[in-house]
């Protein structure tokens, strides 16, 4: 099995037009699992994480409906048959 990431179009362009990625998840955190993405995807890693590492500001993920940042962050659990979503904030009015 492994973990099914859910990107939003915006960001799908930087994983070559897919919305959907199926990842291993690696040591079984979050951050394990970006960096598997990163392996791949470097451009996307650098829209969903800044230079040092971590989430950037305006980027919700979620782990199976749940918002990492309540739940650990990038330590936050990542399981076989989870589904992690990126969604970038929107600004404007």
């Amino acid at each position: 099995m492994g973990v099914e990431l859910v990107l939003p179009g915006v960001l799908a362009d930087l994983a070559g037009g897919a919305r959907h990625l199926e990842v291993e998840p690696g040591g079984g955190t979050l951050g394990d699992l970006l960096d598997a993405v990163a392996a791949v995807h470097p451009r996307l890693d650098r829209r969903i994480r800044d230079e040092a590492g971590a989430l950037r500001r305006f980027v919700n993920v979620y782990v199976d409906g749940d918002d990492v940042r309540f739940t650990g962050g990038l330590t936050a659990r990542v399981d076989d048959g989870a589904v992690v979503q990126v969604l970038p904030s929107v600004a404007g009015g």
